[in-house]
């Protein structure tokens, strides 16, 4: 692909969220976004974005409605490099507690459970810095090793295994607020509300999508963390 072709990425619709300000946000950083629904399209796009605003519950079963459960899961199995932001992250863990609990899509270990504050207000809104804990992971790309991110949250991920972690932030208490595992990439922030940072990671996504970031091997299999994260 040529360096000044934008490449396509598939913002999944399922109806739940921030699909157009993420569009607006994948194009400022250089990227082709199509919002759509078509699992055909979402298999044949070279990178996925499943944004999110939300009840977890609700947003798995309108996922399970339009036939998208499977065609997520496989593109991460297949390695296709996929961004889960916000809700869109949550859903790739094993199950959350929210509204009384749901399984999710399975991609990730763990569980997303209730943020827990020492004591401040829910939910969490806004600027927060977070700490990154693989700073040589493509998705990084020209950030710092710490860096602000807007966040708009209640709950949080707890992965299973810590080499999954890819950044963490505190508000009252440690929570993990990124993560990568193989090719599925997670942010609980909203880059597309971060300014220059969120720009800047979407843009380096993109360039993962395009070939130019990613790492030999980017599958979902890995358990450690190698010395080159990707």
């Amino acid at each position: 692909m040529s360096a000044h072709t934008p490449v396509e990425l598939a913002i999944v619709d399922y109806g739940m969220g921030n699909r157009r300000s993420v569009e607006k946000a994948l194009e400022h950083a250089g990227a082709a976004p199509v919002i759509t629904a078509d699992p055909a399209r979402i298999a044949s796009a070279p990178g996925l974005v499943l944004p999110g605003v939300g009840a977890f519950p609700k947003a798995m079963e309108r996922l399970r409605e339009l036939g998208l459960v499977e065609p997520l899961r496989a593109a991460v199995a297949q390695g296709k490099p996929v961004l889960g932001i916000c809700l869109g992250m949550q859903l790739a863990f094993e199950r959350s507690a929210e509204l009384g609990g749901a399984e999710g899509l399975g991609i990730v270990p763990g569980e997303v459970l209730a943020l827990e504050t020492g004591g401040l207000k829910l939910p969490h809104i806004g600027w927060n810095e977070v700490s990154f804990a693989r700073p040589d992971s493509p998705l990084l790309a020209g950030l710092p090793s710490r860096c602000a991110f807007y966040h708009v949250h209640s709950l949080a991920p707890r992965p299973a295994e810590p080499a999954d972690v890819l950044g963490t932030a505190v508000y009252g208490t440690s929570f993990v607020t990124a993560v990568q595992r193989g090719s599925f990439y997670g942010v609980q922030f909203h880059p597309e509300k971060s300014s220059a940072a969120g720009l800047r990671m979407l843009a380096a996504f993109a360039a993962i999508c395009a070939g130019a970031g990613r790492a030999p091997g980017a599958r979902s299999e890995p358990h450690r963390q190698p010395a080159a994260a990707g």
